[in-house]
């Protein structure tokens, strides 16, 4: 399977929602690696790695998060796959 890493900002109703621990969840049913976090503006960024097919779920379900979240816009940048992402956190 082909290894990909993504970055992911999703804009909306998506602090304050667990959307944070609902995409390390999701992430982990999955296997894919990375990191979360809120970001001042008061969207949501990801960095993912993984399998293709997997990260793409992951961004795919990232279009509408928890039930609580509010998703308005979702951005998606690809980067070079480096498979340094060990497990997949919440950062601040």
């Amino acid at each position: 399977m082909e290894k990909v890493k993504a970055r992911v900002r999703i804009e909306g109703l998506v602090q304050g929602v667990n959307y944070r621990y609902a995409t390390r969840q999701k992430a982990q049913e999955l296997g894919v690696t990375g990191w979360v976090r809120n970001m001042r503006d008061g969207s949501v960024e990801c960095l993912l790695e993984g399998e293709r097919d997997k990260v793409e779920a992951l961004i795919r379900w990232c279009h509408h998060g928890p039930s609580g979240a509010r998703v308005e816009k979702v951005t998606t940048h690809r980067e070079e796959y480096t498979g340094d992402l060990q497990g997949f956190s919440i950062t601040y």
